[in-house]
């Protein structure tokens, strides 16, 4: 087993927590009372796993959905009225998003969540677990989830409640962003010497000192956004703290792509070099929260003809059991940082025509001409055979108001489709194995050298150009950068960290959320902060709304 460290207790205690929405955060009942809790340290560690469970719930669907859909990185459009969805990924892409987009209302949900259980278990592991060096850290991971889900709320939504108490529901309004990012830093900064340095297969998905420092340094890289005060220099400092470990180096080149395979984890290349703290998948743990826990990437992403067809339909290049949904790609805007031809980063993606894995022979597919091209050839049941080409534009051909490019083969190969996640051939189901990561070393590189040359001093002997270099001699054949700008940066961030989530954050910092991609013209910026819920007011009648909304 690759890693399966927090699930063998915590489903047992999942299964006994009941949920239920209030103000940002939930609460959470469970039959794991203090008299029944368990003694002893390794029981104690086990009995914390519903945080981390609850963590998992939405970061590879419905929160990816709202990071990158929002940008010019994803976009998922209607195909012959499928996945158009309430018209939520619509508003996405067009910035128009109300309260009731169900992106928002299941996110805050689920990070509300998060917040509760962290809450309800601080409480009761508080009280209960012995004193000593075992209890503090354990409290202290747990109080890191929270801190991350904290973080992602005021990231999205800016102003927001902050609560720690558990029992406490009395309703409350939102908390300055500034007074919530003081919660945040001070709980990681009272966190960090109580966690462990410890970086191999026990600690592996959990919090460790150097995912507290990766966490500040995100805070302090966004400071200037988020606070109004610069702190680079803090941003610099907790980039050398997990560097000065040496516990972590860049994957090289030939192992970068694994990194993201179904078998990643603790043990395998590429990802145990970077991952600093990532969220483990597994099709075959049973979750009780409301919320997916899967891990659905080559659902939406893979090509329909690249995954289980009909009999001379086409090819299961991948092998896995299911035909994709297929609704997902990028946008050419994006798509244009990868212009480096020797750059392995390229090979993420799936573009043009396609292939049988000899890299030769047309990997073609069997349909009718109107099958192919239903608006050329309506009610042509003419044989028409092809080789399936993946093009870069996306063309609302069907209906431009309900955000739709067709239901036939020309509509559902609209897009260059994005593999880092690589589809799971293991898996009997459409989950997949491959574990999320939240923050990587390179991240950790990438933030240095930004941080330097938005006016940090320089650390280490290294320049933000030296830096951005150690990266790229991993990525890339090319010749290491003359030069560096914060333009060079942007686009190496958008190379490197490409469908994990972050580009919404980056996008913002960068001041170009405003722009224009696809088909998006909306330059509203209070659109950087998402519009508080619905659901958040039917439980929290004193929340106020966010500006514009």
């Amino acid at each position: 087993m690759k890693k399966r460290l927090i699930y063998i207790v915590a489903s047992l205690m999942a299964a006994g927590v009941m949920v239920s929405c209030h103000k940002v955060t939930v609460k959470a009942t469970t039959e794991l009372t203090p008299d029944v809790y368990p003694q002893d340290s390794a029981s104690f560690i086990s009995a914390s796993g519903p945080a981390y469970v609850a963590l998992r719930g939405n970061v590879a669907a419905e929160y990816f959905f709202q990071q990158t859909y929002s940008t010019d990185e994803g976009i998922m459009p209607a195909r012959g009225g499928n996945w158009y969805d309430g018209g939520q990924n619509m508003e996405m892409h067009y910035h128009t998003w109300t309260r009731d987009n169900g992106y928002l209302n299941g996110n805050w949900y689920w990070l509300s969540t998060i917040i509760g259980v962290v809450n309800q278990e601080l409480s009761i592991l508080g009280k209960t677990q012995p004193a000593g060096t075992a209890k503090d850290r354990n409290l202290a991971e747990l109080k890191m989830v929270r801190a991350l889900a904290y973080y992602f709320m005021m990231d999205n939504w800016g102003n927001v409640p902050i609560d720690t108490v558990y029992g406490d529901f009395a309703p409350r309004d939102k908390s300055p962003r500034a007074d919530v990012f003081n919660f945040i830093e001070s709980e990681v900064k009272a966190a960090i010497p109580l966690l462990s340095t410890d970086v191999n297969a026990s600690t592996y998905g959990r919090f460790t000192q150097y995912g507290a420092y990766a966490l500040l340094a995100k805070m302090y890289l966004n400071a200037e956004y988020y606070i109004g005060t610069k702190k680079y220099n803090e941003c610099i400092a907790a980039c050398d703290n997990v560097i000065n470990s040496n516990k972590y180096s860049i994957t090289n080149r030939a192992t970068y792509l694994q990194s993201f395979y179904p078998a990643n984890g603790p043990l395998s290349a590429g990802s145990k070099d970077e991952f600093i703290f990532a969220i483990p998948y597994d099709p075959t743990f049973t979750n009780t929260f409301p919320f997916r826990s899967n891990n659905y990437h080559a659902r939406y992403d893979v090509p329909r003809s690249m995954g289980k067809v009909a009999a001379g339909a086409g090819y299961n290049y991948f092998g896995i059991p299911y035909t994709p949904g297929a609704p997902a790609s990028t946008l050419p805007e994006f798509y244009a940082y990868f212009n480096d031809a020797g750059d392995i980063r390229n090979k993420q993606w799936l573009v043009g025509k396609q292939t049988l894995p000899d890299g030769v022979t047309p990997l073609t597919i069997t349909t009718t001409k109107a099958g192919y091209d239903a608006i050329t050839y309506a009610g042509d049941n003419t044989p028409y055979t092809y080789q399936l080409d993946l093009t870069p534009n996306i063309v609302l051909r069907q209906s431009s108001t309900s955000f739709d490019c067709g239901n036939d083969e020309v509509a559902w190969n609209m897009g260059y489709r994005n593999i880092k996640f690589y589809p799971d051939a293991t898996s009997a189901t459409r989950d997949q194995n491959n574990d999320i990561p939240i923050f990587r070393y390179s991240d950790i590189i990438l933030m240095k050298s930004e941080a330097i040359l938005r006016g940090g001093t320089a650390t280490l002997g290294a320049t933000a150009l030296s830096l951005a270099n150690d990266l790229r001699a991993k990525r890339t054949t090319t010749a290491p950068w003359a030069t560096i700008t914060l333009d060079s940066i942007y686009n190496e961030r958008s190379r490197e960290f490409a469908w994990e989530a972050w580009h919404r954050n980056d996008m913002i910092r960068y001041g170009k959320y405003e722009g224009k991609w696809g088909f998006k013209t909306n330059a509203d910026a209070y659109r950087r902060i998402f519009p508080i819920p619905t659901n958040a007011f039917a439980v929290n009648p004193k929340l106020t709304q966010n500006t514009g909304y």
